[in-house]
């Protein structure tokens, strides 16, 4: 399929507005190239420029790159980009690094020491991290936990970007236990902590609420079976009620189940999901639009995740947004997903990660939230020969009929040319409309065709963990045979000894008679003998 929407240099038309070259990535350290530049020509004029929805496009950026890195943290401030820390070839990073969305220029800023530090806050530098969380806060950034080289307190950090300071939060009650690779989700004024990998690779899945008014964390008692233990999962927050966790990792298997948090009643339960069934990853990363969680990157024990994924939140239903090629920076493990509003369209930043080679590619999506087709449904017309109607399709078919509508007028055509023309008008309008029917049922028969393949594997599944659990059961059978006939001969042999205890007995008793009689004859010799 293809996914990415190519680099479109100014003053060069293409077709949909989509290069014909695909994108090649460029990754850089230090302003230097450590691979090979390719050839390619990266639109310039910054997200507006792009024409397409729901297609990965790489971002011409200028300045001095960052390294490349993953397990990092981004977030959006003041229609900036602020990157924090990250791992590179197994070093932790402690840079600060900022892309401006309006220039789409990097810059690197250097963290001052506040002058006077406040009750609340104590100046501190921010120490090399990976696998941290990152929050916006009014416009300052929290940061909470993350692996370091060598383990802290957790501590909540404050950065102000206007100061360029970072500062440690006074916190009371109990704080969580220093880990990494957890999710950390504003969910009103409190920020809800779940899992991680703890000391020792420890992992996780114990909940701690930390109240942004008091500064107070608390440990909740919840109802409900809780996610498994896990780590480089994605959480996040509907209706300022309900915390959702998907996907993660543990040190033997990946997930791809969702878990859901009712934090008004504290139970957690497993909602029935629908559409398309998501594969198994760690390390993605998402992001929030209204009631859909996008989801991207990420990867599990065979091959890194090329799909974007799309939740509606309130139905639990799953859809495609798009695909990329294998090692893409989009897809890959530990890159940061951010979401920018230009002129009300929303648009997905993708930073840096790892496939095989780390990136500091930025790429930007801009999503669609209109259409009533769901995002499956569209990526699979675009992937099975049926082409979505795109935006520019629909805007020159907009102007043909504005000139037949011209020609139509009195005064410029014939009456019977007008006649044909509106014939010909409306016989191509239904079959238009038929077409567009046929789609929508191919789209509907596909949908239910996937559903079905997805039922038929999940009973497979069900068949092979039946035969294993029958073997299993055979086997516990014969083994049952086994012990009973062991111990039939055991109570074979008890009972030839208990007729050897009762012989012996007899022999016994005999004896003892015999004993008897012979005690009551005189003896032979002693005093009567002399007496003789």
């Amino acid at each position: 399929m293809a996914a990415v929407q190519g680099p479109v240099p100014l003053g060069t038309a293409s077709r949909n507005g989509i290069a014909s070259e695909e994108p090649k990535v460029v990754v850089a350290e230090n302003g230097k190239t450590v691979d090979d530049v390719q050839d390619k020509e990266v639109s310039t004029e910054g997200l507006c420029s792009i024409s397409a929805y729901d297609r990965w496009t790489p971002l011409s950026v200028s300045g001095q790159l960052p390294r490349p890195r993953y397990k990092h943290g981004a977030v959006v401030v003041q229609g900036k980009m602020y990157v924090f820390g990250g791992n590179h070839n197994g070093r932790y990073l402690g840079d600060i690094q900022v892309l401006d969305f309006e220039s789409l220029s990097w810059s690197k800023l250097e963290a001052k020491s506040q002058s006077g530090p406040s009750e609340s806050a104590e100046a501190v530098p921010f120490a090399a991290c990976a696998g941290h969380s990152l929050i916006p806060w009014g416009n300052k950034i929290l940061c909470l936990a993350g692996h370091t080289r060598e383990p802290t307190e957790s501590l909540i950090k404050e950065f102000d970007p206007q100061t360029c300071t970072w500062s440690t939060l006074r916190t009371y009650g109990s704080s969580p236990s220093s880990r990494g690779g957890q999710s950390v989700t504003l969910v009103g004024d409190t920020l809800v902590v779940f899992g991680g990998e703890g000391h020792g690779r420890s992992l996780l899945n114990d909940l701690h609420i930390l109240d942004l008014e008091t500064m107070t964390w608390d440990e909740f008692a919840t109802t409900g079976t809780p996610p498994p233990p896990r780590s480089e999962h994605a959480a996040a927050c509907f209706a300022d009620r309900y915390l959702l966790i998907f996907g993660g990792g543990s040190h033997s298997t990946c997930f791809s189940d969702l878990h859901v948090l009712d934090t008004q009643t504290m139970e957690w339960s497993r909602p029935e999901q629908q559409g398309v069934t998501p594969e198994t990853r760690a390390g993605h990363s998402g992001v929030t639009i209204g009631e859909y969680w996008f989801i991207s990157g990420g990867g599990n024990s065979r091959k890194g995740v090329s799909d974007t994924l799309v939740l509606n939140m309130s139905t639990y239903e799953w859809s495609v947004v798009t695909g990329l090629e294998a090692r893409a920076p989009p897809t890959s493990e530990g890159s940061s997903l951010v979401m920018h509003t230009i002129n009300g369209e929303k648009f997905l930043v993708s930073f840096g990660g790892y496939s095989g080679r780390y990136s500091n590619q930025v790429y930007a999506l801009k999503a669609s939230l209109k259409s009533s087709v769901p995002f499956q449904q569209i990526n699979e017309a675009g992937t099975n020969g049926i082409a979505p109607i795109s935006e520019a399709a629909n805007s020159s078919r907009k102007v043909i009929f504005e000139i037949e509508e011209l020609q139509d007028k009195p005064g410029n055509k014939a009456d019977t040319s007008k006649t044909a023309a509106q014939v010909v008008k409306g016989e191509r309008n239904q079959i238009e409309d038929k077409l567009n029917q046929e789609q929508l049922q191919s789209l509907r028969l596909r949908q239910e065709l996937a559903n079905v393949e997805r039922r038929n594997t999940e009973l497979t599944e069900e068949l092979h963990l039946v035969r294993d659990q029958l073997s299993a059961e055979q086997e516990r059978a014969s083994k049952l045979e086994d012990e009973v006939s062991e111990i039939q001969e055991r109570l074979q042999k008890m009972d030839a000894l208990e007729l050897e205890f009762k012989l012996l007995r007899g022999e016994i008793d005999s004896g003892s008679n015999t004993a008897a009689a012979s005690t009551n004859q005189p003896p032979r010799g002693g005093f009567w003998r002399w007496n003789g």
